[in-house]
Protein backbone atom coordinates (compact mmCIF):
# COMPACT_ATOMS: atom_id res chain seq x y z
CA UNK A 1 0.00 0.00 0.00
CA UNK A 2 1.31 3.49 -0.96
CA UNK A 3 0.16 7.07 -0.68
CA UNK A 4 1.33 10.77 -0.20
CA UNK A 5 1.70 11.96 3.51
CA UNK A 6 1.91 15.78 3.67
CA UNK A 7 3.97 17.89 6.73
CA UNK A 8 3.12 21.36 6.60
CA UNK A 9 1.96 21.28 2.93
CA UNK A 10 5.09 19.09 1.47
CA UNK A 11 4.29 15.82 0.09
CA UNK A 12 6.12 12.80 1.73
CA UNK A 13 5.97 9.59 -0.85
CA UNK A 14 5.29 6.31 1.54
CA UNK A 15 4.76 2.61 1.87
CA UNK A 16 2.85 0.52 4.19
CA UNK A 17 5.01 -2.70 4.75
CA UNK A 18 1.87 -5.35 5.47
CA UNK A 19 4.56 -7.93 6.83
CA UNK A 20 6.21 -5.91 9.40
CA UNK A 21 3.22 -3.57 10.05
CA UNK A 22 4.94 -0.13 9.61
CA UNK A 23 5.63 2.84 7.01
CA UNK A 24 8.62 3.53 5.44
CA UNK A 25 8.99 6.68 3.69
CA UNK A 26 11.26 8.33 0.85
CA UNK A 27 14.30 9.94 2.67
CA UNK A 28 14.49 12.42 -0.49
CA UNK A 29 11.16 13.90 0.72
CA UNK A 30 11.65 14.18 4.11
CA UNK A 31 15.27 15.74 3.34
CA UNK A 32 13.26 18.68 0.83
CA UNK A 33 10.95 18.87 3.55
CA UNK A 34 13.13 19.72 6.78
CA UNK A 35 15.65 21.93 4.29
CA UNK A 36 13.24 23.43 1.81
CA UNK A 37 16.62 22.37 -0.26
CA UNK A 38 16.09 22.91 -4.41
CA UNK A 39 18.08 19.80 -4.55
CA UNK A 40 17.19 17.17 -1.88
CA UNK A 41 18.99 14.49 -3.69
CA UNK A 42 22.29 16.40 -3.80
CA UNK A 43 21.58 17.41 -0.10
CA UNK A 44 21.37 13.69 0.66
CA UNK A 45 24.60 13.11 -0.94
CA UNK A 46 26.44 15.85 0.89
CA UNK A 47 24.73 14.92 4.20
CA UNK A 48 26.25 11.38 3.71
CA UNK A 49 30.13 12.43 3.37
CA UNK A 50 29.84 14.70 6.13
CA UNK A 51 28.10 12.34 8.22
CA UNK A 52 29.87 8.84 7.61
CA UNK A 53 28.08 6.92 10.39
CA UNK A 54 24.68 8.26 8.99
CA UNK A 55 26.06 7.13 5.51
CA UNK A 56 27.09 3.50 6.68
CA UNK A 57 24.02 3.60 8.35
CA UNK A 58 21.50 4.14 5.24
CA UNK A 59 23.51 1.90 3.20
CA UNK A 60 22.57 -1.05 5.40
CA UNK A 61 19.74 0.20 7.68
CA UNK A 62 17.61 1.93 4.87
CA UNK A 63 15.89 -0.44 1.78
CA UNK A 64 14.99 0.74 -1.81
CA UNK A 65 11.70 0.41 -1.98
CA UNK A 66 10.00 1.02 -5.10
CA UNK A 67 7.42 4.66 -5.32
CA UNK A 68 6.07 6.53 -8.05
CA UNK A 69 7.96 9.10 -9.09
CA UNK A 70 6.22 12.70 -9.79
CA UNK A 71 5.74 11.92 -13.49
CA UNK A 72 3.91 8.39 -12.29
CA UNK A 73 6.62 6.04 -13.22
CA UNK A 74 7.62 3.27 -10.50
CA UNK A 75 11.33 3.53 -9.48
CA UNK A 76 13.37 2.12 -6.41
CA UNK A 77 13.96 4.71 -3.73
CA UNK A 78 15.64 5.23 -0.39
CA UNK A 79 13.46 4.47 1.75
CA UNK A 80 13.60 4.72 5.65
CA UNK A 81 11.44 3.13 8.56
CA UNK A 82 10.27 5.83 11.35
CA UNK A 83 12.82 4.49 13.32
CA UNK A 84 15.11 4.93 10.89
CA UNK A 85 13.90 8.80 10.24
CA UNK A 86 14.32 9.74 13.77
CA UNK A 87 17.99 8.75 12.82
CA UNK A 88 18.20 10.89 9.64
CA UNK A 89 17.00 14.16 11.59
CA UNK A 90 19.22 14.06 14.12
CA UNK A 91 22.14 15.12 11.54
CA UNK A 92 19.86 17.55 9.75
CA UNK A 93 19.83 21.52 11.35
CA UNK A 94 16.41 22.28 10.43
CA UNK A 95 13.75 24.47 13.03
CA UNK A 96 11.37 21.72 11.50
CA UNK A 97 12.85 18.90 12.97
CA UNK A 98 10.64 18.58 16.23
CA UNK A 99 7.45 19.25 14.45
CA UNK A 100 8.85 16.65 12.00
CA UNK A 101 9.27 14.20 15.16
CA UNK A 102 5.76 14.96 16.54
CA UNK A 103 4.17 14.16 12.95
CA UNK A 104 5.93 10.93 12.64
CA UNK A 105 4.83 9.42 16.12
CA UNK A 106 0.99 10.74 14.84
CA UNK A 107 1.34 8.84 11.44
CA UNK A 108 2.62 5.77 13.04
CA UNK A 109 0.25 5.53 15.81
CA UNK A 110 -3.08 6.44 13.65
CA UNK A 111 -2.28 3.60 11.15
CA UNK A 112 -1.64 0.68 13.84
CA UNK A 113 -5.33 2.11 15.28
CA UNK A 114 -6.50 1.92 12.00
CA UNK A 115 -5.59 -1.79 11.75
CA UNK A 116 -7.34 -2.40 14.61
CA UNK A 117 -10.13 -0.56 14.27
CA UNK A 118 -10.93 0.08 10.12
CA UNK A 119 -13.72 2.53 11.16
CA UNK A 120 -11.22 4.86 11.87
CA UNK A 121 -9.38 4.73 8.17
CA UNK A 122 -12.82 5.27 7.11
CA UNK A 123 -13.46 8.51 9.18
CA UNK A 124 -9.86 9.61 8.20
CA UNK A 125 -10.94 9.30 4.41
CA UNK A 126 -14.32 11.19 4.49
CA UNK A 127 -12.46 14.21 6.44
CA UNK A 128 -10.04 14.39 3.61
CA UNK A 129 -12.71 14.41 0.85
CA UNK A 130 -14.40 16.44 3.09
CA UNK A 131 -11.47 18.78 3.26
CA UNK A 132 -11.32 18.99 -0.58
CA UNK A 133 -14.32 20.18 -1.11
CA UNK A 134 -16.57 17.22 -1.83
CA UNK A 135 -20.43 17.11 -0.52
CA UNK A 136 -21.59 14.59 2.27
CA UNK A 137 -23.85 12.97 -0.06
CA UNK A 138 -21.28 12.18 -3.23
CA UNK A 139 -18.59 11.11 0.24
CA UNK A 140 -20.76 8.97 1.36
CA UNK A 141 -21.25 6.57 -1.91
CA UNK A 142 -17.79 6.76 -2.60
CA UNK A 143 -16.98 4.90 0.81
CA UNK A 144 -19.54 2.88 -0.05
CA UNK A 145 -17.81 1.82 -3.17
CA UNK A 146 -14.79 1.54 -1.69
CA UNK A 147 -15.76 -1.04 0.70
CA UNK A 148 -17.28 -2.64 -2.47
CA UNK A 149 -14.28 -2.61 -4.14
CA UNK A 150 -12.25 -3.93 -1.10
CA UNK A 151 -14.77 -6.92 -0.66
CA UNK A 152 -14.59 -7.60 -4.40
CA UNK A 153 -10.41 -7.48 -4.16
CA UNK A 154 -10.57 -9.57 -1.15
CA UNK A 155 -13.00 -12.20 -2.97
CA UNK A 156 -10.47 -12.04 -6.05
CA UNK A 157 -7.50 -12.60 -3.63
CA UNK A 158 -9.21 -15.79 -2.33
CA UNK A 159 -9.41 -16.80 -5.76
CA UNK A 160 -5.73 -17.09 -6.78
CA UNK A 161 -5.46 -13.67 -8.05
CA UNK A 162 -2.14 -11.86 -7.10
CA UNK A 163 -0.41 -9.21 -9.61
CA UNK A 164 -1.22 -5.88 -10.39
CA UNK A 165 -1.81 -6.39 -13.82
CA UNK A 166 -4.04 -9.24 -13.32
CA UNK A 167 -5.99 -6.98 -11.15
CA UNK A 168 -6.15 -4.30 -13.86
CA UNK A 169 -7.44 -6.97 -16.38
CA UNK A 170 -10.35 -7.71 -14.28
CA UNK A 171 -11.51 -4.24 -13.55
CA UNK A 172 -11.36 -3.32 -17.35
CA UNK A 173 -14.01 -6.16 -17.65
CA UNK A 174 -16.15 -5.11 -15.11
CA UNK A 175 -15.90 -1.42 -16.24
CA UNK A 176 -15.80 -2.30 -20.20
CA UNK A 177 -19.43 -4.37 -19.37
CA UNK A 178 -20.29 -1.35 -17.34
CA UNK A 179 -20.37 1.45 -19.09
CA UNK A 180 -17.98 0.59 -22.49
CA UNK A 181 -15.26 1.75 -21.71
CA UNK A 182 -11.78 1.01 -20.19
CA UNK A 183 -10.81 2.81 -16.94
CA UNK A 184 -8.01 4.26 -19.25
CA UNK A 185 -10.69 5.22 -21.84
CA UNK A 186 -13.06 6.49 -19.42
CA UNK A 187 -10.02 8.36 -17.81
CA UNK A 188 -9.69 10.20 -20.89
CA UNK A 189 -13.19 11.24 -21.39
CA UNK A 190 -13.24 12.97 -17.85
CA UNK A 191 -9.39 14.32 -19.31
CA UNK A 192 -8.00 13.22 -15.69
CA UNK A 193 -4.74 12.23 -17.10
CA UNK A 194 -2.68 12.15 -13.79
CA UNK A 195 -1.53 8.68 -13.17
CA UNK A 196 -2.10 9.17 -9.91
CA UNK A 197 -5.55 10.59 -10.14
CA UNK A 198 -8.01 8.40 -8.99
CA UNK A 199 -10.63 8.16 -11.94
CA UNK A 200 -13.16 7.56 -9.14
CA UNK A 201 -12.99 11.05 -7.53
CA UNK A 202 -14.30 12.11 -10.72
CA UNK A 203 -17.41 10.40 -10.90
CA UNK A 204 -20.80 11.48 -10.70
CA UNK A 205 -23.55 9.99 -8.14
CA UNK A 206 -24.95 7.60 -11.13
CA UNK A 207 -21.46 6.80 -12.48
CA UNK A 208 -20.28 6.10 -8.46
CA UNK A 209 -23.70 3.81 -8.65
CA UNK A 210 -23.44 1.41 -11.17
CA UNK A 211 -19.61 1.09 -11.07
CA UNK A 212 -20.31 -0.32 -7.36
CA UNK A 213 -23.66 -2.55 -8.80
CA UNK A 214 -20.81 -4.38 -11.84
CA UNK A 215 -18.70 -4.80 -8.63
CA UNK A 216 -20.92 -6.00 -6.04
CA UNK A 217 -22.83 -8.35 -8.31
CA UNK A 218 -19.28 -9.69 -9.56
CA UNK A 219 -18.58 -10.78 -5.63
CA UNK A 220 -21.55 -12.30 -5.13
CA UNK A 221 -21.21 -14.53 -8.79
CA UNK A 222 -17.51 -15.58 -7.69
CA UNK A 223 -18.27 -16.25 -4.30
CA UNK A 224 -21.10 -18.31 -5.61
CA UNK A 225 -19.05 -20.05 -8.29
CA UNK A 226 -16.24 -20.25 -6.71
CA UNK A 227 -13.64 -19.98 -9.79
CA UNK A 228 -10.53 -21.53 -10.17
CA UNK A 229 -9.03 -20.08 -13.06
CA UNK A 230 -8.35 -16.64 -13.90
CA UNK A 231 -9.89 -17.29 -17.33
CA UNK A 232 -13.40 -17.77 -15.01
CA UNK A 233 -12.92 -14.81 -13.07
CA UNK A 234 -12.48 -13.09 -15.82
CA UNK A 235 -15.45 -14.23 -17.37
CA UNK A 236 -17.69 -13.99 -14.37
CA UNK A 237 -16.17 -9.87 -14.37
CA UNK A 238 -17.55 -9.46 -17.89
CA UNK A 239 -21.24 -11.09 -16.54
CA UNK A 240 -21.22 -9.11 -13.28
CA UNK A 241 -20.66 -5.73 -15.06
CA UNK A 242 -23.07 -6.58 -17.80
CA UNK A 243 -25.79 -6.58 -15.22
CA UNK A 244 -24.90 -3.10 -14.31
CA UNK A 245 -24.79 -2.18 -17.84
CA UNK A 246 -27.86 -3.30 -18.78
CA UNK A 247 -29.25 -1.10 -16.11
CA UNK A 248 -27.41 1.67 -16.90
CA UNK A 249 -28.40 1.62 -20.47
CA UNK A 250 -32.35 1.07 -19.15
CA UNK A 251 -31.29 4.07 -16.62
CA UNK A 252 -30.24 6.43 -20.10
CA UNK A 253 -33.22 4.99 -21.86
CA UNK A 254 -35.87 6.86 -19.15
CA UNK A 255 -33.64 9.77 -18.33
CA UNK A 256 -32.93 10.64 -22.61
CA UNK A 257 -28.82 10.91 -21.64
CA UNK A 258 -25.97 9.79 -20.82
CA UNK A 259 -25.26 8.83 -17.41
CA UNK A 260 -21.26 9.17 -18.66
CA UNK A 261 -20.04 12.64 -18.03
CA UNK A 262 -16.84 14.65 -19.26
CA UNK A 263 -17.25 16.58 -16.01
CA UNK A 264 -14.28 15.95 -13.47
CA UNK A 265 -13.49 16.95 -10.14
CA UNK A 266 -9.88 18.77 -11.40
CA UNK A 267 -10.98 21.79 -9.42
CA UNK A 268 -10.52 20.28 -6.41
CA UNK A 269 -7.41 19.52 -4.40
CA UNK A 270 -5.50 16.20 -6.24
CA UNK A 271 -6.18 12.97 -5.10
CA UNK A 272 -3.39 11.71 -4.33
CA UNK A 273 -3.47 12.23 -0.63
CA UNK A 274 -6.41 9.80 -0.81
CA UNK A 275 -4.46 6.73 -1.95
CA UNK A 276 -3.39 5.46 1.14
CA UNK A 277 -6.28 3.97 2.58
CA UNK A 278 -7.13 1.91 -0.25
CA UNK A 279 -4.12 1.10 -2.62
CA UNK A 280 -4.81 -1.27 -5.71
CA UNK A 281 -8.52 -1.48 -4.29
CA UNK A 282 -9.15 2.25 -5.22
CA UNK A 283 -8.94 1.81 -8.62
CA UNK A 284 -9.73 1.90 -12.10
CA UNK A 285 -6.66 3.37 -12.78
Amino acid sequence: MSNIKLFQDKKIRSVWNEEEEQWYFSVVDVVEALTDSANPTDYLKKLRKRDKELGSYLGTICPQVTMLTSTGKKRLTLAANIKGLFRIVQSIPSPKAEPFKLWLAQVGYDRVMEIENPELAQERMKSLYEQKGYPKDWIDKRLRGIAIRQNLTDEWKRRGIETDREYAILTAEISNATVGLTPTEYKEIKGVHGKNQNLRDHMNDLELIFTMLGERVTTEISEKEAPDTFSKSKSIAKRGGNVAGIARKQTEKELGRSVISTENNLYLDDSEATDDITGKLFDGK
